[in-house]
């Protein structure tokens, strides 16, 4: 692709950076597309993230930045303006700056999720589903189950306050979602969704034990966020248990367009 001074910029920070997908994918539909736009990644050290802020609202050729693993619950705070999901989980996973300089931020994670998920026949309402993790993309992904309708959602984080602060705020958001803590009946999910980094770049941890990953149904439909490897320990222990898996990469493409959208780079979004 062809990068000139008239370049729409925009950008995915985090650390580490190697492993996402984001820039292979979007910048492959700009060019198929015709558009004059580029993604960059950004590998940002934590101490160097006051200092960023600022840059973003005076670089005047940036459209706006994706956000991913660890800045998505950092960024929220120093946005402008949040959208209402957004300010409720208190996470965005993209931001677009606005004309004068303005952060305008969302969190699109979820979205992506049950877009990817109703491509294996999952549809939310009246289903039964747990969310491993409580940051920033496994908020969004349980917010999401809640909006979609979801019966009943277990969440469960390493962190119990995390895991409480979530479950809270679900709870406040759609009273009629009966949302537990802790993941205990796995037997009877139709969904399961591992929302943490744990089995990213050759970790052969699991994000639950393997005793209870045992008691998985064929029936359940088991998601991993992590994009490389393509396939986690994770999803390989739900593909000897018979259920169909969806894999990072799947949410991620599924989200392209809607994160292009919002940043003015796409089809119009919000």
């Amino acid at each position: 692709m062809r990068v000139t001074a008239s370049t729409a910029i925009v950008g995915i920070v985090g650390t580490p950076i190697m492993q996402v997908k984001s820039p292979t994918v979007m910048n492959a539909w700009f060019e198929a597309q015709a558009r004059d736009a580029a993604l960059v990644p950004i590998d940002l050290a934590p101490e160097a993230m006051a200092a960023f802020v600022p840059v973003l609202r005076g670089w005047r050729n940036l459209r706006g930045m994706i956000v991913t693993v660890p800045y998505k619950q950092v960024l929220a705070p120093l946005c402008d303006r949040l959208t209402p999901r957004a300010q409720r989980l208190g996470t965005v996973n993209v931001i677009r700056r606005e004309a004068d300089g303005t952060l305008f931020g969302e969190i699109l994670d979820g979205a992506g999720f049950i877009a990817a998920a109703a491509a294996h026949g999952f549809t939310p309402r009246g289903r039964r589903a747990a969310v491993i993790g409580a940051g920033g993309v496994a908020s969004a992904i349980a917010d999401a189950l809640c909006e979609g309708g979801i019966a009943q959602l277990a969440v469960q984080d390493v962190d119990a306050a995390k895991q409480a602060r979530l479950a809270a705020t679900l709870r406040q958001a759609f009273p009629d979602v009966a949302v537990q803590e802790g993941i205990t009946d796995i037997a009877t999910l139709d969904l399961l969704v591992n929302g943490t980094p744990v089995g990213m770049n050759g970790d052969p941890s699991l994000p639950l034990p393997d005793a209870q990953l045992a008691d998985l149904s064929a029936a359940c439909l088991v998601a991993d966020v992590v994009t490389a490897p393509l396939e986690t320990p994770f999803l390989q222990r739900a593909k000897a248990r018979g259920c169909r898996v969806q894999t990072g990469i799947e949410m991620t493409e599924t989200q392209m367009l809607q994160l292009a959208g919002w940043m003015g780079v796409g089809e119009p979004s919000g």
